[in-house]
């Protein structure tokens, strides 16, 4: 079915970069706003982080991240951040864009239509036909009871069809046979998680007897199942999903990610709920930016995915609001979720439902309005952890008023608009009915011991140098703008840049032709940076790739000129103040012929110096 793998022609991948919007390709997995000069900025998808340092710029189709220093093309940032090898990347952007890669053999084995698949675009598709396989099931006399469910719920046929809920057969071996058909082989099909290994070394389903959900990432591929139980007999857990895999891991996964992301980064919030069927109730009750995790607590890894998606920073207010039940065990889950809420800068809330219904039970008894006032009527998560952190400790009693101010202090030292913290003192203080002071200086001994590890674990960079930011500038035109800067910028050796790293950046221009070579865009990037043998190099060609020129406008020729001239001047200085004293130390008779020499040079240097500082002066 499949060629031996060979390796995509260059050209094809060449095509593949200039036809690829590197915008749409980030902006699936990372809310981008207008950071100005064509450029975009959003958070970073590598690192954790509360401003956004993450830079594309779609001009040149690469991106750059200051905070951790990941940088490069389409190709690259899907490698990264969905873990996809070279080739998977490629095919996979070649498909979207159209392209019919072609493919060089090393000569060891015949050329065929296209080398096997990478490993990922395999599971990928083994779990799209997996799709469509279960909601034909889905249909079947044997799935009556996965309908009824559905129905009991409030969910008809369009709700199945629009959520791709399926049914896996009332079979042993139905799903493993239909895609060993289709040519997907055993080991693919175990890697993925749709079939296991029974004890007669058999291949058999991991599904039987069950209503299917379609687990999706942001881009909206289907990477796992959500499998309810519906028979009694049915030994099984209540859920069973996808076990982890290459492609599925359920830290990183929220179900509904897929529908909700676009709403989720218009409307600034995101709704929390606990099951599937929640996140279906609250779509069709006209809620469509919940999400809800996949057989696992929501945690730090599906934080990172949403505060992406809401461009979180220190400036955004956006919403999280989490459904918890009433009960004990939602309590529990609302306090953790305050803890791990300390990672996002926007507003976080609690939305209880009434008679302790999920949002699934709350739209059938009291219909989509009952749904849409539930979440209106949210609660700020930190005074409910307040009001439940207090409520431990008897407050009739000065040992439980004084426990309940120390336990609940940090709380208020934690809340991240600073204008809040004063007036939740003040309420801490009446709600234990204490004197607002002791209460006050707990909070601000808690701040102390906040500021003190912030400090610690964060330290700010020493700032550029005036020179270096020129070195930067100078080869940013190259990168930027070769077809502008190249004739000028060529001429200007590596020796005028001071920093090792930009010299090895400077250095792998001229060893990939010149900038006066190159044509504007990502190849040319691309080229520079795998001609860079230095690796800090090759960080500062994706950051500089992206970076902002010194220049308010369009750069033009005068630009480029002034700048190159600053280049140069601190290093025909110091060459000049070195021939100057060793000028000093001639004996112009004794060494006659080569006194007259160096004066001779200096004489040209002092010229060259002095047609530089002009240069430099008319500019910036």
């Amino acid at each position: 079915m499949y060629a031996v793998a060979g390796r995509v022609k260059d050209e094809d991948i060449a095509l593949v970069r200039d036809r690829t919007s590197i915008a749409d390709v980030i902006g699936e997995t990372v809310t981008l706003r207008s950071a100005g000069g064509g450029n975009l900025k959003g958070l970073c998808p590598f690192h954790d982080e509360k401003s956004p340092s993450f830079n594309v710029a779609p001009a040149r189709g690469v991106y750059y991240c200051f905070g951790c220093g990941q940088g490069g093309d389409a190709i690259k940032f899907l490698m990264d951040a969905e873990h996809l090898s070279f080739i998977e990347s490629v095919e996979r952007l070649a498909s979207k864009a159209g392209i019919q890669l072609r493919y060089d053999t090393d000569g060891a084995a015949p050329a065929g239509p296209r080398p096997q698949a990478g490993q990922r675009q395999r599971l990928i598709a083994a779990h799209a036909s997996a799709v469509e396989f279960y909601r034909d099931q889905l249909g079947s006399p044997g799935a009556r009871k996965a309908r009824e469910f559905l129905a009991e719920r409030g969910f008809g046929r369009d709700s199945a069809e629009k959520y791709g809920c399926g049914f896996a057969p009332d079979s042993w071996d139905a799903l493993s046979k239909h895609l060993r058909l289709q040519g997907f082989t055993a080991d693919e099909l175990i890697t993925a998680g749709l079939s296991k290994t029974a004890r007669s070394g058999s291949l058999i389903d991991r599904f039987r007897r069950r209503l299917l959900w379609p687990i999706r990432d942001l881009s909206g591929d289907v990477i796992g199942f959500g499998a309810r139980k519906l028979f009694d007999d049915d030994d099984g857990p209540k859920y069973l999903n996808t076990p982890e895999t290459p492609i599925y891991k359920k830290s990183h996964v929220l179900y509904g990610i897929d529908h909700a992301k676009r709403e989720i980064a218009k409307r600034g919030r995101a709704v929390i709920v606990e099951g599937y069927t929640d996140v279906m109730a609250c779509h069709e009750a006209g809620e469509p930016t919940a999400v809800a995790t996949c057989g696992t607590a929501f945690g730090i890894d599906h934080i990172g995915v949403l505060r992406r998606l809401l461009m979180d920073s220190d400036s955004f207010t956006g919403e999280i609001i989490y459904t918890f039940d009433g009960d004990a065990a939602g309590q529990k889950a609302a306090l953790r979720a305050f803890e791990e809420d300390q990672r996002f800068v926007g507003r976080t809330f609690i939305a209880v439902s009434p008679d302790n219904m999920d949002p699934c039970e709350l739209r059938l008894a009291r219909g989509d309005l009952a749904v849409r006032d539930m979440i209106a009527g949210r609660e700020p998560l930190v005074d409910f952890a307040l009001r439940h952190t207090i409520s431990r400790f008897d407050l009739d009693t000065v040992e439980g008023r004084v426990e309940a101010m120390r336990r609940a202090a940090p709380l208020v030292a934690k809340i991240k608009d600073r204008e809040k913290r004063p007036e939740y003192a003040r309420k801490l203080a009446g709600d234990l009915g204490m004197d607002l002071e002791p209460v006050q200086r707990a909070v601000n001994n808690a701040l102390r011991g906040d500021a003190a590890a912030e400090q610690q674990a964060a330290p700010r960079p020493a700032a550029h140098s005036p020179q270096r930011l020129v070195e930067r500038d100078a080869l940013k035109l190259a990168l930027q703008e070769p077809v502008l800067a190249g004739p000028m910028f060529d001429v200007v050796g590596p020796d005028n840049y001071g920093d090792p790293v930009l010299r090895a950046v400077r250095e792998a221009i001229e060893a990939a032709g010149g900038a006066g070579s190159a044509v504007s865009g990502v190849v040319w990037i691309e080229k520079v940076r795998n001609a860079c043998t230095d690796l800090a190099g090759q960080v500062a060609v994706g950051e500089l790739s992206v970076e902002p020129l010194l220049i308010d406008g369009v750069p033009d020729p005068h630009y480029v000129q002034v700048t190159l001239a600053k280049l140069q001047l601190p290093r025909v200085t110091q060459v000049i103040r070195d021939r100057k004293s060793k000028l000093q130390r001639l004996n112009p008779v004794t060494s006659k012929d080569q006194y007259l020499a160096l004066a001779g040079e200096l004489f040209s240097l002092e010229q060259q110096a002095r047609a530089l500082r002009e240069q430099a002066a008319g500019g910036m």
